[in-house]
């Protein structure tokens, strides 16, 4: 047996919480194999409708990976799903975006050290990049000039992600149709990040009318994020469009629009 998230999209207006996490039990089919994956992805698909989805009435599961038995699961991975790059006009997998994001402390270097040429790489090159496990303290990530913190966690990494699934009219308007998300590489003992995760987000602020708003600019996203620590409810967002969060002030760095 091996135990997985499932992240269930939480559409419901009067809670605060916009993804809730699902921890299921199933059984594991040893192997590299796509085929063995498939298997285990099956068997935790089973087991979630089995013990949550169905009683929720959140049925429809969606495997998000490249090892994926839908098409569309496999192109929502964030090795295949891209995010045009306004400074480079192409379109760069979300993957590259993310890791050639991350802000390295450095001797000398205030303003800390990046990887940029992992852009230009393949989606495991990126992810792979020896220079990435050398040990250097993670302190933010910035991207288009903007500078983001460590906390919230996932706050970058989601960003990025909505913002590409967003730029893909055919993927945006599949996606909606899921209310859950697996990701079956997904560990959380050894991983923040997660593209299942990010998937229901998406959805979620979809469902409560709070997407177009977050996308608007990148200060939107974070209030609305951070709103959820602050019980700060969905039409307070909606009806509060300049409403100001701590840790977010207005600046104008801030305001940049990257769509």
């Amino acid at each position: 047996m091996a135990g997985r998230i499932v992240f269930v999209v939480n559409d419901n207006a009067n809670y605060s919480k916009l993804v809730d996490k699902i921890g299921i039990d199933f059984e594991w089919f040893p192997g590299f194999a796509k085929s063995q994956k498939q298997k285990s992805i099956h068997s935790l698909h089973e087991n979630y409708l089995k013990t949550y989805g169905l009683a929720h009435n959140k049925t429809r599961v969606l495997e998000i990976s490249t090892k994926s038995n839908t098409k569309l699961g496999a192109e929502l991975s964030a090795f295949r799903l891209k995010f045009y790059h306004p400074k480079l006009k192409k379109e760069i997998p979300v993957e590259n975006i993310f890791q050639s994001s991350k802000v390295f402390e450095a001797e000398g270097i205030p303003e800390g050290v990046q990887y940029l040429d992992l852009l230009e790489k393949s989606p495991s090159e990126a992810k792979k990049d020896p220079r990435l496990r050398e040990g250097k303290k993670l302190i933010g990530f910035r991207f288009l000039g903007i500078d983001w913190p460590l906390e919230p966690q996932t706050l970058f990494y989601d960003w990025i992600y909505i913002n590409a699934v967003y730029q893909n009219k055919s993927l945006r308007e599949k996606i909606t149709e899921y209310d859950a998300f697996t990701d079956i590489e997904f560990n959380p003992k050894k991983s923040i990040n997660c593209q299942a995760k990010a998937a229901a987000l998406y959805v979620s602020l979809y469902r409560r009318g709070l997407l177009e708003i977050a996308l608007e600019s990148v200060e939107n996203y974070k209030r609305i994020i951070t709103s959820r620590q602050q019980n700060v409810n969905d039409k307070q967002i909606k009806s509060e469009g300049q409403l100001r969060f701590p840790g977010f002030p207005e600046t104008s760095k801030n305001r940049k629009k990257v769509r």
